[in-house]
């Protein structure tokens, strides 16, 4: 059955974000009194989970309550709120295949562990001229990845079935989420997991550049 809904993850996948991020919980942590920074390398292996198990894995174990989880959160969120869009860029290509699959008449959307408001704000940003059919990031009350609600629900809203849907991520979490949704997954080699990481969920593809993605959709 022909493709007509492409979802993506947006952190690692269709946005570096790691450079803001990396910013945001050093600043959290120095806020708090934790004498201890961490670079964009070691940030890269606490992403994936949302926002909570990423400042959770920022912290020395000793501090790993929610005394100073809340703590961070306090410092986190409006730093970010205000700082995302400095480092964070595009990868390559993806901004004209964004462009493509929307001419070729694909319906796109995102599913995003990171909160809400940011998922919005950074997608607006940074893809303006693109028509998503949802945006879906952490929502209250709704499990994250890689429980495949967030896919569940935007294949209802989207009005398509799940053999028409391909699902585009850089993670175990999202190989495992498009699992669970009974979709189609591809993984991504730019991001913020290792190859070896996506093969080991045996995805349909994984591409090392934005026009692969393309080329599989359109096949």
């Amino acid at each position: 059955m022909c493709k007509k809904l492409v979802i993506f993850d947006l952190d690692g996948t269709l946005l570096n974000t790691l450079g803001d991020l990396t910013q945001s919980v050093n600043h959290a942590l120095r806020e708090c009194g934790v004498h201890i920074t961490h670079d964009k390398e070691t940030i890269r292996t606490f992403v994936g989970n949302g926002i909570g198990k990423l400042l959770e894995r920022s912290l020395p174990q000793e501090c790993r309550n929610e005394a100073c989880l809340n703590r961070m959160r306090d410092e986190f969120f409006p730093y970010y709120d205000q700082h995302s869009a400095e480092l964070t860029e595009p990868y390559p290509g993806v901004v004209a295949l964004l462009q493509q699959l929307q001419e070729h008449g694909f319906l796109i959307a995102i599913a995003s562990n990171k909160y809400q408001e940011a998922t919005e704000r950074l997608v607006h940003h940074y893809f303006p001229n693109i028509n998503f059919a949802c945006i879906y990031g952490q929502r209250h009350n709704v499990p994250i990845k890689p429980h495949p609600q967030i896919v569940l629900d935007i294949i209802k809203e989207a009005g398509v079935v799940p053999e028409q849907v391909l699902y585009i991520g850089d993670s175990g979490v999202d190989m495992q989420t498009a699992h669970n949704a009974q979709v189609d997954a591809v993984g991504v080699t730019w991001g913020f997991r290792s190859t070896e990481e996506l093969e080991s969920y045996h995805p349909i593809a994984i591409v090392d550049s934005a026009a692969q993605i393309l080329t599989i959709c359109c096949n």
